[in-house]
């Protein structure tokens, strides 16, 4: 399983660029503490092939639609963690929320193998807005209140690092961004989720692994009550 992870060349294009991610057999320079933080996460990570079927960690009634779309979780070591979801690796984030979780604390939970994200905010009684564009929401992550994750606009750097990984259908790695406005690596891990649409007030997205694999199972859920 530790070749399952997806290595990148050094992009040295601007903001504006166009450039994308392009996978590569060359490993590209990290630093010891990097790179021990996110051994254990890269051996967790499957194959990169995948099916777009239905996800063996859903619920056992399944809701009213579901889809598949790319989720991308990016963030310095010793900051937060966003999380951007795309329709496809092209089109525009349906959204992104800055988790109320360090980087270093996600990439721990995730080596456990299980990790269930919680979001939850309240319905407003004078305004009904769509699911995704709730601003504020309380998180927990295995059961343990976190704090708030916030929803954001998708800035340049975010569409920058969306455009680095385009390329990249599932897996994890560093990107040099010393030149971008932030202190060293950039991690990120990307995959392909299953997103469930229970109800206006309640969607689900699950990580999808392949037949028969060992990987992380990861599923972030969202309420609103």
């Amino acid at each position: 399983m530790g070749r399952s992870f997806v290595h990148s060349r050094k992009v040295t294009s601007s903001l504006k660029g166009e450039s994308v991610l392009v996978p590569s057999e060359k490993r590209i320079p990290k630093s010891n503490k990097v790179f021990s933080v996110l051994r254990a996460f890269f051996h967790l990570l499957p194959h990169p092939l995948f099916s777009c079927g239905g996800s063996d960690t859903g619920p056992d009634s399944h809701p009213q639609s579901s889809n598949c779309v790319i989720g991308t979780l990016y963030g310095q070591r010793k900051g937060h963690v966003f999380l951007a979801i795309q329709d496809d690796p092209k089109c525009f984030p349906l959204f992104i929320l800055e988790l109320a979780t360090p980087t270093s604390s996600l990439v721990k939970e995730m080596a456990s193998g299980l990790v269930r994200i919680a979001l939850e905010c309240e319905k407003s009684p004078s305004e009904s807005k769509v699911l995704l564009q709730e601003s504020t929401w309380s998180m927990f992550c295995n059961g343990r209140k976190t704090g708030y994750a916030t929803r954001r606009d998708c800035s340049e750097i975010d569409r920058h690092i969306l455009a680095l990984v385009q390329a990249v259908s599932m897996g994890a790695g560093v990107l040099p961004m010393a030149n971008e406005g932030f202190e060293g690596e950039l991690m990120y891990m990307r995959a392909r989720f299953e997103r469930v649409i229970a109800s206006a007030d309640s969607e689900s997205f699950y990580m999808m692994n392949p037949d028969g694999s060992e990987g992380p199972d990861l599923s972030i859920f969202l309420m609103r009550a």
